[in-house]
């Protein structure tokens, strides 16, 4: 097995000269940012439980719906989820 990644002739991808690959997908800026926001986020699901009690249930919907967009965000919007293909 090999670490090296080799991009396949077929694609619009190959017309262009650039391809893409996971180590020149992201910035270190936009990387850092990203990471800063998806923390707050997941570090918000975890200070809301501070509020929870037995008769108010909305801090952990709040929690389940902050920890839900932590995952979500980077794996759909972001477009990371779709990296293994690398077509």
């Amino acid at each position: 097995m090999s670490s090296k990644i080799t991009a396949s002739s077929q694609g619009p991808a190959s017309h262009e000269g650039a391809i893409q690959t996971p180590q020149n997908e992201n910035k270190l800026g936009t990387s850092i940012v990203l990471f800063v926001v998806m923390m707050a986020l997941f570090l918000g699901a975890i200070y809301s439980l501070s509020f929870l009690t037995l008769g108010n249930p909305w801090p952990m919907a709040v929690c389940i719906l902050l920890f839900g967009l932590t995952y979500w965000i980077p794996q759909t919007i972001l477009g990371r989820s779709d990296s293994a293909g690398e077509h």
